[in-house]
C-alpha cells in the first residue's frame, strides 16, 4: 500500500481509485490483495488452488516439481506423482461437468471441442503433461505459476519479459503507446480505417462466440486488414474453428498457415490450449 500511495494514487482516475480503495468483506482495502499474491485471487488462480487442494488430499505436493533440475527429473516426477491423479474417480467425476473448466477460461459451450470425443480427464492429463515435461522449469514461467502458484523467489527462475528487470525501462518508455478501451472488439475494429492494421491478436475470444458474432468480428477484421495482415488466436480444441462456421466468401479472403501454426503451437509453454492458429490476408 505504501507503493500505491507513493506512485499510483494521484495519477489513476477516480473510478479506479474508488475500486482499489473499497473494502473487502474482511474490512481490508481491495488493494491489499497485492501483498498476498494477486495471482491467487482471480478465477484461474482459484481454479489452480483447487487443483492443489485435491492433490494435497491425495498426498501429492505439486510444488515439488519446481525442484526438478532436468527434463528427465520432471518426466519422472510427473509419471510417478501427478499422472496417477487423473485415474482417481473423483477427478473423472469432476471433469465430466462442463462448468468445471470455466476457471481455465474454457466456456461450457466449448467443452465438446476441447474433449474431441475423449474423456476430459485424459485430455487434461495430456495438457498437464506438456506443461510439466516439454520445457525445462528454468525456462517455463507458466509451469511455475501452475505448480508453485508463484514465480521463483528473488528472480531465481524464469519471468515473463515484462517483469524482467532489464526490460523495465523499455516498458516504462513505451507505456504511452498502449490504449485501453472498454468497448466491443468488433465495433472497435469496424471503426478503424480500411486496410490500416497489420496484426490482430484474438487470444481465445472466439471460443466464446456464436456463429453470428464470429462472422461479425471477421467482417470487421477483413475491412481493417492491410494486404499482408495476419491474425493469431488460440482454441480450446486442436483444430481451427473457422471452417464450417465462417461465411465461405469471407473465409476465402484468408489463408491458413498450417505449418507455422503447428510449429508455434509446439512452442506454446502455457499448454492450456489445444491449438494456436495463424491466418494471413490473401492478396
Amino acid at each position: 500500500e505504501t507503493s500505491y500511495n507513493a506512485y499510483l494514487r494521484e495519477i489513476i482516475d477516480p473510478a479506479t481509485r474508488r475500486y482499489w480503495e473499497s473494502r473487502l468483506p474482511n474490512g481490508r482495502r481491495r488493494l491489499s490483495r497485492f501483498t498476498s499474491n494477486i495471482y491467487k485471487r482471480g478465477v484461474l488462480g482459484r481454479f489452480i488452488g483447487g487443483g492443489h487442494l485435491i492433490s494435497r488430499l491425495a498426498g501429492k505436493d505439486l510444488n515439488r516439481l519446481t525442484l526438478c533440475e532436468t527434463l528427465e527429473e520432471q518426466r519422472d516426477y510427473f509419471d510417478r506423482e501427478i499422472a496417477p491423479l487423473f485415474d482417481k474417480p473423483v477427478i473423472k467425476w469432476l471433469t465430466n461437468y462442463r462448468a468445471s473448466l470455466f476457471g481455465l477460461g474454457i466456456p461450457p459451450s466449448q467443452y465438446d471441442a476441447l474433449a474431441e470425443g475423449k474423456p476430459m480427464a485424459q485430455v487434461l492429463r495430456s495438457r498437464l503433461e506438456k506443461l510439466a515435461c516439454a520445457f525445462p522449469m528454468s525456462e517455463n514461467y507458466f509451469a511455475w505459476q501452475a505448480f508453485s502458484r508463484r514465480y521463483a523467489p528473488n528472480a531465481a527462475g524464469p519471468l515473463p519479459p515484462y517483469l524482467q528487470k532489464q526490460n523495465f525501462d523499455t516498458v516504462r518508455q513505451r507505456a504511452d503507446r498502449v490504449i485501453m478501451l472498454h468497448a466491443s472488439l468488433t465495433d472497435t475494429i469496424a471503426a478503424m480505417p480500411a486496410a490500416s492494421a497489420h496484426r490482430f491478436v484474438l487470444l481465445d475470444a472466439q471460443d466464446w462466440m456464436d456463429d453470428q458474432q464470429l462472422n461479425a468480428v471477421w467482417s470487421a477484421i477483413t475491412h481493417a486488414a492491410a494486404p499482408d495482415a495476419r491474425v493469431i488466436f488460440r482454441t480450446a480444441g486442436e483444430h481451427t474453428i473457422l471452417p464450417g462456421r465462417l461465411n465461405t466468401e469471407l473465409l476465402n479472403q484468408w489463408t491458413y498457415l498450417a505449418d507455422l501454426s503447428a510449429s508455434l503451437n509446439d512452442q506454446d509453454r502455457s499448454s492450456i490450449y489445444g491449438g494456436f492458429h495463424v491466418y494471413q490476408r490473401s492478396n
